[in-house]
């Protein structure tokens, strides 16, 4: 059933992301079952283009954002809205990709799960787990590319709002 849901969350991606993806040389689909786990962290990192560094630095201010979420100072609401933002965010980089198939390969790896963790959170916001399980899923973007609103260390933990 998981993985009828990721190919489904996938699928649905893809439809949004239209024709722009689906150049002959660029096939999405054939990465839904990729583990990116295979491909050795290049060095150097691979360079995150415009587009790529756009829509993962909207996953990463609303992953930021739904730390608030975890330790429950935000509604319900407004994490949907995050989980919301993240959706968007993942249908504009798979509508502007322009990477190389293992570079592709990777972030699809990534991307899957992530949205799937965000459409479930954005179903059911009391399931704050998905935030951490969104977390997980881009945990291995900054070892791949070279985008530098992203790092390679662990986040900073965040202060506790009294």
């Amino acid at each position: 059933m998981f993985k009828s849901r990721m190919a489904l969350l996938l699928c649905s991606a893809l439809a949004l992301a239209g024709p722009v993806c689906a150049s002959p040389q660029h096939d999405h689909a054939a990465h839904a079952a990729f583990d990116g786990k295979q491909v050795p962290v290049p060095s150097p990192r691979w360079v995150a283009d415009e587009p790529l560094r756009d829509g993962m630095g909207r996953i990463h201010q609303s992953l930021d954002e739904l730390r608030h979420h975890e330790m429950g100072h935000m509604s319900d609401a407004m994490a949907q809205d995050r989980a919301g933002l993240i959706l968007d965010a993942g249908a504009y980089i798979f509508a502007h990709c322009k990477l190389q198939p293992q570079q592709d390969a990777v972030l699809h790896s990534m991307l899957v799960p992530l949205l799937s963790a965000a459409q479930k959170l954005k179903d059911q916001p009391q399931d704050v787990a998905e935030v951490a399980a969104m977390r997980k899923a881009v945990a291995d973007y900054p070892r791949y590319f070279d985008d530098p609103a992203w790092t390679a260390e662990a986040p900073a933990e965040h202060a506790h709002h009294e």
